[in-house]
């Protein structure tokens, strides 16, 4: 089916040709439409458009007025307020086609497809091997998701990547830590040893390959000689290597199935997958002048990139004895994202204390011409997860949580708060453990996306899992209570009734329902899943707003009820297709 006309388009364009018979100059002008409290909309661009013709803004608006036709088409009634103003009421009949359209279009409610989709490769949830997971790699991976479903559902064509940490000095050292002290990986790989029992192993084996590390200079010499064999394929050591992760990964998607997360093995691709490229990444950038060699490292410098004594910062693209560090192997990246894959966009879900290491890596690879005016690479900096007191969040001991001891909680309260109500619902045990998981996890998910990804906020499980205020319970709550209504409306079905007269409550429920789309164009195109968060949210209460006002079951007249149904059906659908965006279940019975 063809993508629905929003209401805010139809009447942009309805006002665009008035304003172009009133003053033909004006042919093409933006009539500068936006939603308001006064009216439905209110259209702010004739003032300008008055200045520039040397007009009387007021007169222009009401010949521009005249040009409206108005009755119970698209437009009710429009007024000119202020000096020029116009304040826009559409007609109930066309709140309720305009949903009708939308409810008939199946999962897609009306949102149109993207006309020409471009590739984005979107690099998020990069967790490192052999080390556990913590509540540091949340924000990336649930962002990160939320921002795919997002974009794949608008058109665009997306690319996943997991950048894992899976290369460098600390494999050297795990391998030849393993070497001599063999029993201190206690099990073998697959030997039905859970993901997180395997990563706590290896989680303790960093720990313990890394003090030594740090204390004995003989044992730190032997490790970085076994760097050398391993980045020159030297067969045993390779295979301790690819133990390490692939026990890891075993673990990362336990981790994922966790966090209710559809990862796919060929989507990760760690910074071992850009080793062939390092050295001709080098030769690129030295031949091209953009890096010069500097104190025997290879360097790109900044005129605006300065450290505390003044001196130009650079970043390292080849260390002065021929290693690589991070910059070579994002740079590659670039490269193959660029090249091989023909991304147009290169998004980054990425801590914000690491951008200006981004910021640079950005600037060499235009300053190469590998990203330009059409091939552009974005940060999505997201701020830091704090505890209660304001902190970032640790445990009581000070170390950072762990993110499957997180989620694990988070399933615990919300498990107990579904079995207050089960008795209620008639929930079985299963329902209660299936619906606490989906309800937990969506708490944590949902606390991160309803807050701007740039900001810091609190990880409050007590508020999380709240009935009230602006949680995914609540808006779960909202889609399972007119699941309840409809199984309870026997013979009466949702069927759309333009002919009547709507409620102030149901016009409110019907032009909120109406900005699904543009607030998914909106979401996507600044990567802010949080604005789709706020639209929920606003969606639920509207609704609440909806139920207290309206009966539903007992309405006046079989056709109102029918309507009603319909109104309150394609609100579940829209809440429904708008949390799973963001990665979030709507149980039916809660």
């Amino acid at each position: 089916m063809a993508s629905v006309t929003s209401l805010s388009d139809s009447v942009q364009q309805q006002l665009a040709s008035a304003l172009s018979a009133t003053l033909p100059e004006a042919a093409g002008a933006d009539p500068l439409l936006r939603r308001s409290d006064r009216a439905d909309f209110q259209a702010n661009g004739i003032l300008a458009l008055a200045k520039k013709a040397k007009a009387n803004p007021r007169e222009l608006a009401l010949r521009v007025v005249s040009e409206v036709a108005t009755g119970d088409e698209l437009i009710k009634d429009v007024e000119v307020s202020g000096p020029g103003f116009l304040n826009v009421t559409v007609s109930d009949r066309a709140i309720v086609a305009n949903l009708a359209a939308r409810s008939a279009d199946g999962a897609r409610l009306g949102v149109p497809r993207a006309e020409a989709p471009g590739t984005t490769v979107i690099d998020y949830a990069q967790p490192n091997v052999a080390k556990e997971m913590h509540v540091g790699h949340l924000r990336s991976a649930v962002i990160g998701d939320a921002v795919v479903q997002i974009l794949e559902f608008t058109g665009e064509k997306v690319v996943r990547r997991h950048h894992i940490g899976d290369w460098g000095t600390q494999f050297g050292m795990l391998i030849q830590y393993l070497d001599e002290h063999p029993s201190e990986l206690d099990h073998k790989g697959g030997d039905g040893v859970s993901g997180e029992e395997a990563m706590s192993n290896l989680d303790r084996l960093y720990k313990a390959a890394r003090k030594l590390f740090d204390s004995d200079e003989e044992f730190k010499t032997r490790a970085r000689r076994r760097v050398v064999d391993l980045q020159a394929g030297e067969p045993r050591t390779l295979a301790t290597w690819q133990r390490f992760v692939d026990e890891s990964k075993i673990y990362f998607f336990s981790v994922f199935e966790k966090l209710d997360m559809e990862v796919h093995d060929e989507d990760i691709v760690g910074e071992s997958g850009y080793n062939d490229m390092l050295h001709e990444t080098c030769g690129l950038l030295e031949e091209s002048g953009v890096a010069v060699r500097s104190e025997g490292a290879l360097c790109v410098f900044f005129d605006d990139i300065k450290g505390p004594d003044g001196n130009p910062v650079p970043l390292i693209v080849q260390k002065s004895d021929g290693g690589f560090g991070y910059a070579a192997t994002d740079l590659s990246a670039i490269r193959d994202r660029v090249f091989r894959l023909k991304a147009d966009t290169l998004l980054y879900v990425v801590d914000a204390r690491q951008a200006l290491h981004f910021r640079m890596v950005f600037e060499t690879a235009r300053r190469a011409g590998w990203l330009n005016d059409t091939v552009k690479a974005h940060q999505l900096a997201f701020g830091t997860v704090l505890g209660k007191d304001g902190k970032p969040f640790k445990t009581r001991a000070g170390e950072t949580v762990k993110l499957e001891d997180l989620l694990d909680e988070a399933v615990d309260r919300a498990t107990a708060v579904v079995r207050e109500k089960a008795e209620k619902v008639g929930l079985t045990e299963d329902e209660i453990v299936e619906n606490g998981r989906y309800v937990g996890v969506g708490a944590v998910k949902y606390a991160d996306l309803s807050t701007s990804a740039v900001r810091d906020y609190k990880f409050d499980l007590d508020q999380m899992v709240s009935l009230n205020g602006d949680t995914s319970v609540y808006l779960q709550y909202a889609y399972a209570r007119v699941q309840s209504i409809l199984r309870k409306a026997g013979e009466a079905r949702p069927a759309a009734h333009p002919e009547l007269e709507l409620a102030p409550a149901e016009r409110a429920l019907g032009l909120h329902l109406d900005r699904f789309a543009e607030t998914l164009r909106e979401a996507g195109a600044s990567y802010e899943p949080h604005k789709l968060a706020a639209y929920l949210y606003q969606l639920a209460s509207a609704l609440t707003t909806f139920y207290d006002q309206c009966p539903v079951l007992k309405a006046d007249t079989p056709e109102q009820v029918e309507n009603r149904l319909f109104l309150i059906d394609l609100t579940a659908r829209t809440l429904h297709q708008g949390m799973a965006l963001l990665g979030i279940r709507t149980p039916d019975r809660l």
